[in-house]
């Protein structure tokens, strides 16, 4: 069963949008203190969204931590992860150089939309170069 530990979150922040279905997605910054949640491969996510709030509510984002993320599909302990299209998290190889890695799947999901448990520094991000 997914579960979460110590946080570092970033403070001041908003939705910009109704994020209320997607707590446990990857967000980026969608202008000054707002965030967004991740709808391309390619974004640079900002953390994972810990709360489920509407447009102009507070955010509560998780930047570096242990944390509860959405997979997008079956994810394993041990996968790199990044965001997919959708927000939730993906597994990716180090063959793909558009995407960036923001975390790791300390304990897996077994199905798409289902909840893992990943160590994510997305100040850290990067692409697989």
């Amino acid at each position: 069963m997914a579960y979460e530990g110590e946080q570092n979150t970033i403070p001041g922040l908003s939705a910009s949008a109704d994020l209320s279905a997607k707590q446990y997605f990857f967000v980026k910054m969608s202008g000054e203190k707002t965030v967004d949640v991740c709808s391309a491969v390619t974004d640079k996510p900002i953390g994972v969204l810990q709360n489920d709030p509407t447009s102009g509510q507070a955010a509560t984002v998780c930047a570096v931590g242990l944390t509860k993320v959405s997979g997008d599909a079956d994810l394993n302990f041990g996968n790199s992860i990044g965001t997919s299209v959708d927000g939730q998290a993906a597994a990716y190889t180090a063959a793909d150089t558009t995407k960036y890695i923001v975390g790791q799947v300390v304990e897996g999901n077994t199905a798409a939309g289902g909840l893992a448990t990943a160590f994510v520094s997305c100040p850290s991000a990067r692409t697989l170069a």
